[in-house]
């Protein structure tokens, strides 16, 4: 079997996770088997021998456990652990000898058994894996200890065959506790012993818990302008540090960082600052942030006191207005003084102003409404003390949409709904027939915090109250009142007016005509109704953080999911991981382009983002060429080496960004021109370099050609023909006459140059002028290097794949043998693969803990044909998605609350498995491995242009131009066709398709990663204005559409939705029918928009006011419209006057149009309309450009010569070779380390 992979190559973006449980060798101690039966609590008992102090692990009362009522609908079983203990594991166990488990629960935790909390795993997954049959024991060691009184098992899934029961165990340990209540208006202030406090080190530690979004946690400052401020703000925990900044003005503060969300839960929260110096890490529960602080300093000085809970004195100079702390601190420690113990003993250094040493315990009880279609909550009135009715209650959520209260009113039939609209709330009284009335308010109430809201009868009025802000109404024509139960959340359908979303967050302190509703009897079945609804707990979750869309881009969420904003990062993908741009000159070659500036992106989806070069094409080697700061020639006079003479040279591309450049880059180099005048680049009598030039890590180089570093030598010396022989660089010789030392600098590793140092000019006469040019680099190593595999058991095996939360993987593969496998790597359960599962099917498979997912793409054809083909797998925290050719691209999504990190840990094998076993036959080669590919197509001289796919014959190679615009029989022939004002070609698709690739069924409806794209390209010469160039078509009356107006600019026309105006763009404002040649180049992928105008200009880019694909296209026309019904006044004159010139290499996306009309004469799919002539549109161009020259000779005398006859090359973000082009070598260097 031969089977061969030219190019395999994995990037993973994996984000940084929270810090780790620590480890706690001797909290390990069973908790519950000593417990007392009153310790023991359940939602319901199926009889008394079922009763929840049943549940101990291992034991046999009553029935051998707890087993709760068959109609129970919320089923719990609590344990009361008697004091705060650190709970580090939990065991379960079914019901003994019986048929009754529970196979997976959640675990809920409480201060004091009324507010819970869920425990979620590093990921954020809820679930906990429980039994799988009666008898065996299942622990599960918490990934973070949790430090709670009370515990509660609530089963998700049970025994099919049988029923729910449950015997436990938790594991864990006592802990030390010193707790301050702040009332919101208390403090504790530590004075220091001298006047001012001076640390270069600062340690703070501290747990906290409130149900206000406000508060100062501490504070302190000093007389020179430094400060510290920690701070909750919005729900999260801002920290204010300045070091001796006299810039900053305390009164204008600004935040350092950030950390935390959703800390006004009434749960303890830890919280951990070390400083040093100016380097500050913060940790709020698990996420941890970096930083440098502001100033010069580096030490934090502090006047007198620091301040716990609040700022003491507000009128203090330079201090800043903000509540104080209303909530438990726990454990705080500053510097490792406790300062809460040091406050109990009454210590003279600590000031306590009405702060108590216990917790108060809160009594808002919450409860989570968890689907949007179905849940709601039923609860009959209470009678008003007076007419009318009124309902209070607090709120959160993300959704910007749900139904919050409906209510029937008497006399009727009227309805009043209370909804959450647009992320506002809405209240409409809905009376009989289409009677409406409408209040809003301005509050946006979906940003994750908790909101109050009132409604209120009154004068003949009903009031809408959000956070206490005045009132909106809607008046009334009579006095209303309530009419059956008030439904929050939701109703049944036979109650609902309108068909509006349920709602999906949680509600607290729920009051109906001035009275609470008691949650604890709706739990119990005593009061109301309701469906798919949690109570005593909030499970309100932050899905943007940590942030897992990459590459900056901002993330926005909803109850379920979360989505990307890319917008200006530079990439694209449901998590912003994909490079819209190419990875190197090279690949932009490849993919049709020519010299010009682009932007690369050298790491693809890596995080050194893109970069703008120019790429140079006009030689057989393709360069890349990076400018700085000193491109013209630097006269140096009077300069010593106690006084030297220094440029810093500064470059288009960041340093990481110049070294992924040059690491994958077959050679660089920059040339350095010294020319002199009695000025030396070495003391002649030690040899001891006068002139140097610092490499790109800032180290000292002193030689001055391509010789290997450490030999101070000049070109003039390897060549042999210094002016003095005696010397090895022309300059030391010292002389009144201009001499001149020119090197080409090549070695790698130490370019670009970052620094020059002339130091010998001082003397009479002294002069020297030196020039660096730009860094130029050539080949791109991650192109072609292929791996043949002669045996089954052949693979190369590298370590282990680091992609926990993203990867790519791409590669060609061409082969005879009917399956095998590509790569895989896998951890202890976790795993990746992809692998020829067939010879037409190629398959992608993962396991990140929520089960084997698989996505297939099969294809009409063989694909184990020995012809190249292209794979593209990549998986995210949000989906998957598996490329093979041209076939459609199929996508997987995943679970909302799955878990999402790919935990890998075996060796990462290529073209095999670790059991050796089918396979596709860092790092190491095993026996029928070998570096290369045989046959004609493995190579990177691109024999094939243009997207001309090479195919492999037995005695040569062939092209296949069938996906390119271009033909010949290496597809780099301009097809061009001469129209005049009645032509026109008109491609009709063969069946309506949507040119956005179908998802999978699994797709979800709420994401909003578009995946509408359009790739645009062609050249033409004209004369005329206005002009159509181009047009599509849908069945659906979308349209775009390319013209030239009257005064000859471009106008790109984009009609995606019908209610909505076009959006129109004009990337170029001067005159294009100027009888010369232009390329354009349109690309889309969801809003946005690029444009690029000729290959010299910059690719512009745009947004669209919609991502709507284009729905079933009809067809695309070339010149002259004849019958269009929707089209804009100006397009539609364009259409009209048709296009006269010529029009060359069209593509849209991977139809070639104008080749098709060509070669396709006779196709149905083909109407071509008026005269139609083959013609050369750069030979026409240049006939104008001539004739031009002739009538305007100080015109043409300042225009550029045209250096090409015909644009070559076409650009389609499709294009197969580009997302294999986009990463770096992977293959060739292990193959080269393997022969080490």
């Amino acid at each position: 079997m031969l089977a061969v992979l030219p190019l395999l190559a994995v990037l993973s973006l994996p984000l940084r996770s929270g810090a780790a449980a620590a480890s706690h060798h001797n909290c390990n101690a069973p908790l519950v088997s000593s417990l007392p039966h009153s310790s023991f609590q359940s939602s319901s008992q199926s009889s008394v021998g079922y009763a929840a102090h049943n549940a101990k692990l291992n034991r046999r009362d009553g029935a051998g456990g707890w087993s709760p009522m068959v109609t129970d609908q919320e089923p719990w079983l609590q344990v009361d652990l008697r004091e705060q203990m650190e709970v580090t594991a939990v065991s379960t166990q079914g019901r003994y000898d019986s048929w009754d488990w529970v196979s997976g629960f959640l675990l809920l935790y409480s201060d004091s058994g009324r507010a819970w909390k869920q425990y979620r795993q590093e990921d954020g997954v809820g679930r906990i894996v429980g039994n799988v049959n009666s008898e065996a024991v299942v622990q599960s060691k918490l990934s973070h200890p949790v430090r709670t009184r009370f515990l509660r098992f609530v089963p998700l899934d049970w025994n099919p065959s049988g029923w729910m029961g449950l015997r436990v165990e938790v594991y864990g340990c006592s802990y030390k506790s010193y707790v301050a209540d702040f009332d919101g208006r208390s403090s504790l202030l530590y004075r220091f012993n001298q006047k001012s406090m001076s640390t270069v080190k600062d340690v703070i530690s501290l747990r906290f818990k409130s149900h206000q979004t406000e508060g100062v946690l501490l504070h302190g400052e000093g007389q020179r302008g430094d400060y510290i401020t920690l701070e909750l703000h919005r729900g999260r925990l801002d920290l204010y540090l300045n070091l001796d900044d006299g810039r900053v003005r305390l009164g204008s503060r600004r935040v350092a960082v950030t950390v935390g969300s959703l800390l006004d839960d009434q749960h303890w929260h830890s919280v951990h600052m070390e400083r040093f110096n100016r380097q500050v890490n913060l940790t709020v529960d698990a996420q941890t942030s970096s930083f440098q602080t502001r100033g010069d300093g580096h030490s934090l000085d502090v006047d007198y006191e620091l301040s716990f809970g609040g700022i003491p004195l507000p009128g203090k100079p330079g201090t800043f207005l903000r509540r104080n702390f209303h909530g438990c601190m726990e454990n705080l420690y500053y510097n490792g003084i406790n300062v809460v113990d040091l406050a109990k003993r009454r210590k003279p250094q600590i000031h306590s102003g009405n702060v108590t040493f216990s917790c108060s315990q809160p009594q808002l009880v919450s409860c989570t409404f968890l689907s949007s279609s179905s849940s709601f909550l039923s609860l009959p009135p209470p009678p008003p003390a007076s007419g009318g009715f009124s309902a209070r209650f607090q709120l959160r959520t993300w959704n910007p949409d749900g139904l919050l209260l409906s209510l029937q009113l008497h006399p009727g039939p009227q309805t009043l709904e209370l909804q959450v609209s647009g992320g506002r709330l809405l209240l409409g009284l809905h009376g009989s027939g289409r009677h409406r009335s409408e209040a809003t308010t301005g509050h946006r109430v979906s940003d994750g915090l908790w909101h109050s809201v009132r409604l209120d009868t009154r004068n003949l009025h009903i009031s809408l109250t959000v956070d206490g802000e005045p009132s909106s109404n809607i008046e009334l024509w009579e006095p209303v009142e309530s009419r059956g139960n008030f439904f929050f959340g939701g109703c049944p359908s036979m109650n609902c007016h309108a068909q509006i979303p349920s709602f999906q967050g949680c509600m607290q302190l729920i009051f109906i005509n001035g009275q609470p509703m008691n949650l604890s009897l709706v739990q119990q079945g005593l009061l109301g109704n309701y469906n798919e609804l949690q109570l005593d707990t909030c499970s309100i979750k932050d899905r943007c953080l940590p942030n897992l869309c990459e590459h900056s881009a901002r993330c926005s969420q909803t109850w379920t999911s979360f989505s990307c904003d890319c917008s200006g990062t530079g990439y694209s993908g449901a998590t912003c991981h994909n490079s819209i741009y190419e990875s190197s000159c090279e690949a932009y070659k490849l993919s049709g382009s020519s010299s010009g500036f682009y932007f690369i992106d050298p790491d693809g989806s890596g995080p050194l983002g893109p970069t703008q070069v120019y790429c140079n094409m006009t030689e057989k080697k393709v360069w890349t060429v990076l400018s700085h700061n000193s491109s013209a020639p630097v006269t140096v006079q009077s300069s010593s080496l106690q006084k030297p003479h220094v440029m810093r040279l500064n470059y288009s591309a960041s340093a990481e960004q110049l070294r992924a450049i040059v690491s994958g880059s077959e050679q660089c180099q920059q040339e350095v021109v010294y020319s002199c005048r009695k000025s030396r680049l070495f003391n002649t009598r030690d040899g001891s370099p006068l002139s140097w030039w610092l490499d790109r890590d800032g180290e000292r180089r002193s030689y001055w050609g391509g010789f290997l570093p450490g030999v101070q030598q000049c070109s003039c010396s390897l060549e042999e023909n210094c002016v003095d022989m005696n010397y090895f660089c022309n300059c030391d010789a010292d002389t009144d006459a201009w001499a001149n030392d020119t090197g080409v600098l090549s070695y790698k590793d130490h370019l670009p140059v970052s620094q020059v140092v002339v130091g010998d000019t001082n003397r009479t006469g002294s002069m020297a002028v030196y020039s660096v040019g730009p860094l130029r680099c050539y080949g791109d190593k991650s192109i072609w290097n292929a791996a043949s595999f002669y045996q089954e058991s052949s693979y190369l095996y590298f370590p282990t794949l680091q992609a926990e939360l993203a990867s790519d993987i791409s590669f060609y593969f061409k082969t005879s043998a009917p399956s095998g496998v590509f790569l895989e790597n896998q951890g202890l359960k976790d795993f990746i693969r992809v692998e020829l599962s067939s010879p037409s099917a190629v398959t992608f498979s993962f396991d990140v803990g929520n089960g084997p997912a698989v996505l297939a793409v099969k294809s009409h054809l063989p694909l184990n044909d020995r012809q190249w083909h292209y794979v593209r797998a990549e998986r995210n925290v949000k989906e998957a998605s598996l490329q093979v050719d041209q076939l459609p691209l199929r996508f997987l999504q995943a679970p909302a609350d799955g878990h999402l990190r790919l935990r890998l840990s075996s060796q990462l094998f290529v073209g095999g498995t670790a059991s050796q076993q089918r396979g596709f036959l860092g790092s190491r080669m095993t026996p029928g491995v070998s570096s290369g590919c045989p046959g004609y197509c493995s190579g990177s001289s691109s024999l094939c242009h243009n997207r001309g796919r090479c195919l492999e014959k037995s005695n040569g190679y062939v092209c296949d131009c069938s996906q390119s615009a271009y033909g010949g029989t290496t597809c780099n022939q301009e097809v061009s066709v001469s129209f005049d004002r009645e032509s026109s070609v008109t491609y009709t698709f063969q069946e309506p398709f949507s040119v956005m690739q179908n998802r999978s069924s699994q797709a979800s409806s709420v994401s909003t990663d578009s995946r509408a794209r359009e790739d645009v390209a062609f050249s033409f010469v004209t004369s005329q204005r206005p002009a159509m160039l181009l047009t599509v078509s849908t069945f659906s009356q979308q349209y775009i559409a390319v013209i030239l107006a009257r005064n000859g600019s471009l106008q790109i026309w984009y009609h995606l939705q019908t209610d909505r105006s076009p959006d129109v763009f004009s990337p170029a404002l001067n005159n294009l029918a100027d009888g010369r040649l232009h390329r354009i180049r349109i690309h889309r992928v969801g809003k946005n928009l690029y444009i690029q105008v000729s290959p010299e200009s910059c690719m512009l880019k745009y947004t669209l006011s919609s991502d709507a694909e284009l729905i079933l296209i009809r067809s695309l026309t070339l010149g002259k419209v004849t019958r269009m019904e929707n089209l804009n006044e100006e397009v539609l004159q364009a259409a009209s006057k048709g296009f006269i010139g010529c029009l060359s290499s069209v593509q849209f996306n991977h139809v070639a149009p104008l080749k098709a009309a060509l070669t396709n004469r006779g196709s149905s799919l083909i109407t071509i309309r008026g005269p139609l002539v083959q013609s050369n549109c750069g030979a026409l161009a240049e006939s104008t450009s001539h004739t031009l020259q002739g009538e305007t000779h100080t015109i043409t005398q300042k225009l550029p010569k045209f250096m090409e006859i015909v644009q070559k090359n076409i650009k389609n973000a499709h294009d197969v070779f580009k997302n294999c082009l986009k990463l770096q070598n992977f293959v060739q260097n292990c193959l080269e380390h393997g022969r080490n």
